[in-house]
């Protein structure tokens, strides 16, 4: 591995709106050394200095906003935040990955908010979820699709959960999107909707070959929903992950 594994800080959102130094502080504790936010546009200046002050490396975030927001706003903040990758996660509507014209209009959108980053010093990416692993059009699945759209400069997140509920053959998927992919979700669980998250390792994701066919990119570990308590499952999903590197 490259760097080290890194939460998705909506897994601990209700968590962050309490105390987010003592969040961040667990975090580091368990032994983590990234964070991703999801909202850049939330303190970015103070998040920075609680993440250099604990040892938290800060590359990535998510910005949903620059689908709702002027892009200006959401990228300087994303620079003060220091993160060089800034990743658009979902918010495109979902019937724009069933046809072509609309797999067109969504590559125009990335590539566009792509070409304004840069004027920034940031690269954009795209998070996905099932509904574009599902459609499939001349036999490949929507996201596959879509890459070939894309930019060169223009990287994908590989939600690996959400792409193996879609229907994927995950490390397959990455196979053939190597190129593409910066950054992983690793989650796990019983890889079907509307059910809780598990910690990495206790589900039905086939984890070490997922990692093994994208050795490069970042690994971000996130769960939409928990049933246990979320420190506990962070600090599983780190054990079993720092294993796999041991092996």
């Amino acid at each position: 591995m490259t760097s080290p594994f890194g939460v998705q800080l909506y897994t601990v959102r209700e968590e962050l709106a309490a105390d987010r130094v003592a969040v961040l502080r667990r975090i580091a504790i368990i032994g983590y050394g990234a964070v991703e936010p999801y909202d850049p546009l939330a303190d970015p200046e103070g998040l920075r200095r609680l993440a250099d002050d604990l040892g938290l490396r800060v590359p990535a975030t998510h910005a949903s906003a620059l689908l709702r927001r002027e892009p200006a706003e959401v990228f300087e903040a994303v620079a003060t935040l220091g993160a060089g990758l800034v990743i658009v996660p979902g918010g495109v509507p979902h019937e724009e990955f069933t046809t072509l014209d609309g797999l067109a209009r969504t590559a125009d959108l990335l590539n566009d908010l792509a070409e304004q980053a840069a004027g920034y010093g940031l690269r954009l990416g795209y998070h996905n979820h099932w509904w574009e692993i599902e459609p499939r059009l001349d036999g490949r699945h929507a996201l596959e699709v879509l890459a070939d759209r894309l930019a060169p400069e223009v990287f994908l997140e590989i939600d690996t959960y959400w792409a193996a509920v879609g229907g994927a053959d995950v490390p397959a998927l990455l196979g053939r999107l190597a190129e593409r992919t910066l950054a992983l979700h690793v989650k796990d669980g019983p890889g079907v909707k509307d059910r809780p998250h598990t910690a990495v390792g206790q589900g039905v994701m086939p984890v070490p070959d997922i990692l093994a066919a994208a050795p490069g990119a970042l690994r971000i570990v996130e769960l939409d929903e928990c049933a246990d308590d979320i420190f506990a499952v962070l600090a599983e999903s780190h054990a079993y992950l720092s294993s796999l590197e041991g092996s």
